[in-house]
């Protein structure tokens, strides 16, 4: 899968970029503030939806413009795919071969991308929040179902919180519909859980190969889901269901003074362990990068294998942050695998390392120039 022909359109600070891009390595060089990670951030936009910089959705239309417009051309399966997605104050409109969705969750997943930025090297000692969102921007591409979920999950966990919040200042009373809604938290809880646990371990068999790799066999490293449930990993679905009711329903005092939910995937997390040491708390700096860099490492690998396909890669700026041995290991890890689209203010450094001569594009003030370096 790769990105074969992107046109942009009002899109931050493009007015206008229609351009072709290599199936390999593309750079995008130029100064800061002149527009690469827009570009970046437009073709993550085109795969998500949405952006991993902003939730200000107006931020994509450029200035006094009354839209923004993504159309790219994706090869996929051997064949040519258009999309499109379309901006404005109304919301947000998605094409697949120029037919419009009726939801963009139809559309999700058509793209599927990888994005490795500098914050991603905090995934491993930032909050629990990162490591959830990660797992499900990244499972969420994977898996319709999970999206699903996810996506039902998020709307039950709403009303039960404002219900709560109701309880609590006594302007509700009514238990059995807390019931209710607990009972459709627990159900889709249930699945995000077992899934997030198939998922991981999944995950967790391709970074070990990775990690082994960079540290020279000197370091194993492992998996663990966090989670309220007792001995989740080896429970059903049906198992979990039952579980998550029995801790919403022997919380629910204490949830309603808080007003709250604290049971659930959305408190759950995920724990690194280099040779069973939590590299969270107890790793070195270079221990918790060489883990951040083979878990984003092994999403490649097992994005193919769950979809068919390698993902496109976007590298934005990422590799000024690590040392020459792990630069040495991402692009070795990349290299006549994945379409890569890699963010730089210089060129030095990334001629040495790149194997194949990449296709650059200098970006001046949104303005897009191909290189003849290609």
């Amino acid at each position: 899968m790769y990105v074969d022909h992107l046109i942009l359109t009002n899109y931050r600070n493009y007015k206008k970029v229609d351009v072709h891009f290599s199936k390999d390595t593309n750079v995008l060089l130029g100064e800061n503030a002149q527009g690469k990670t827009n570009l970046l951030e437009a073709i993550y936009v085109l795969a998500m939806t949405k952006s991993h910089r902003t939730n200000n959705e107006k931020d994509f239309i450029k200035w006094q413009a009354e839209f923004a417009k993504i159309q790219g051309t994706i090869q996929k399966n051997n064949s040519k795919l258009p999309l499109e997605l379309v901006i404005s104050k109304k919301g947000k409109r998605a094409k697949i071969n120029h037919l419009e969705q009726a939801k963009l969750s139809q559309y999700l997943g058509q793209l599927n991308v990888i994005l490795f930025a500098p914050e991603d090297l905090s995934l491993v000692k930032g909050s629990p929040a990162v490591r959830r969102r990660f797992i499900d921007m990244e499972f969420g591409q994977m898996s319709p179902r999970y999206l699903y979920n996810i996506s039902q999950y998020k709307t039950v966990l709403k009303q039960r919180n404002r219900y709560l919040k109701q309880l609590k200042y006594q302007q509700a009373k009514d238990q059995v519909y807390l019931e209710v809604l607990s009972d459709q938290l627990a159900q889709y809880g249930a699945a995000i859980i077992h899934q997030r646990i198939q998922f991981l371990g999944k995950l967790e068999g391709w970074a070990q190969k990775l990690h082994r790799s960079i540290t020279d066999g000197a370091e194993t490293l492992t998996f663990s889901y966090i989670t309220q449930i007792e001995q989740a990993k080896d429970q059903s679905v049906e198992e979990l269901t039952a579980a998550l009711q029995k801790l919403l329903r022997s919380d629910v005092k204490r949830e309603t003074e808080q007003g709250t939910t604290l049971v659930g995937p959305h408190r759950d997390d995920v724990r690194f362990l280099v040779n069973q040491k939590n590299v969270q708390t107890f790793g070195s700096q270079g221990q918790q990068r060489t883990t951040a860099l083979s878990v984003k490492l092994a999403e490649i690998d097992l994005m193919k294998e769950q979809t068919g396909e390698y993902p496109v890669l976007l590298l934005d700026d990422v590799l000024s942050e690590l040392d020459d041995l792990r630069q040495t290991h991402l692009l070795k890890a990349i290299q006549h695998k994945v379409q890569t689209f890699l963010t730089t203010t210089s060129l030095s450094g990334v001629a040495k390392t790149m194997i194949q001569a990449p296709r650059v594009f200098h970006i001046t003030h949104g303005e897009l120039v191909q290189s003849d370096h290609d």
